[in-house]
């Protein structure tokens, strides 16, 4: 196992690393913000986001697609700095909108919670959410580059962190409620077919929150329940981990080598527990 090493502190709740043009892009939920880090550890605010942003992603054109959680809405930042409307999901998502991916034309895949994680959590016990095949169950949402919305999978379980493998052929879904990674084929024009288990997680009781792909086709999870992200094989098999001092919930894989693997952790999920705190860090490791 690999030990992480903290590269910045002070976060409230990081979600979405995406590492893009020599930094890593991440969402703060409870600062309420996109920001960027470089690997020095100096951060920048990017944009400003009222209502709660999540999951990042890029046209083709550069301009910044993020989730607005609350509303459930997908922006996205103009050249000019003014932040607009792309897609309401307010008709498809069941609650807030979360993780998302863009592909190469720039449509993208958008998930949602499905219901009120955390409500539960304060009602039942993990095992007994796990257990109810309804927890979580929703719908995965397909953006058009224009920002016209349509469903791309229905019947999946809190549809979470999200990669694009074989040069956008094949999109893996987290489906945290479901203990797996599954996959899909993608067409040309986006839909989404061939639904298979890539990877059970369920042998080690991850929840798998945040996904991040590697240069050797490999998917680095977020585990959520505990303070380790895991690597998985296609199949199911575990071919790398690394410690973290809090639980993670996210992840990414870049750097100037490549080969930096960056945990978005903090002490809970709850936003009782970690909204107008600053308990949040970005740890880091080589692999």
């Amino acid at each position: 196992m690999t030990q992480a090493t903290v590269l910045l502190e002070g976060l409230a709740f990081g979600e979405a690393p995406r590492w893009r043009d020599g930094r890593l892009w991440f969402s703060d939920f409870y600062r309420r913000g996109v920001y960027t880090v470089d690997e020095a550890g100096a951060e920048e605010l990017v944009v400003e986001v009222p209502m709660q942003p999540s999951g990042l992603g890029w046209l083709p054109d550069g301009r910044l697609l993020v989730s607005s959680m609350v509303d459930r809405r997908v922006l996205r930042l103009e050249p000019d700095g003014e932040l607009v409307l792309h897609a309401d999901l307010a008709d498809l998502a069941e609650f807030h909108v979360n993780d998302l991916v863009t592909d190469s034309a720039g449509g993208a895949y958008v998930g949602n919670f499905g219901y009120d994680l955390h409500a539960d959590l304060h009602q039942r016990e993990i095992p007994e959410i796990l257990a109810d095949p309804d927890a979580g169950r929703t719908r995965l949402a397909r953006l058009a580059p224009d920002g016209a919305v349509s469903v791309a999978a229905d019947d999946v379980r809190f549809p979470n962190g999200m990669v694009l493998l074989d040069g956008g052929r094949t999109l893996v879904l987290a489906e945290t409620l479901r203990l797996q990674l599954t996959a899909f084929d993608v067409a040309e024009d986006g839909a989404l077919t061939g639904r298979r288990v890539w990877a059970s997680t369920a042998e080690q009781m991850a929840a798998p929150d945040g996904i991040a792909a590697d240069p050797d086709a490999g998917i680095w999870i977020a585990t959520a329940l505990a303070p380790v992200l895991l690597r998985y094989a296609e199949g199911g098999a575990v071919t790398g981990s690394i410690e973290t001092s809090q639980p993670t919930y996210a992840c990414a894989v870049g750097g100037s080598d490549g080969r930096t693997v960056f945990a978005m952790t903090a002490p809970d999920s709850d936003p009782a527990v970690v909204d107008g705190q600053r308990l949040g860090r970005i740890e880091i490791a080589r692999v």
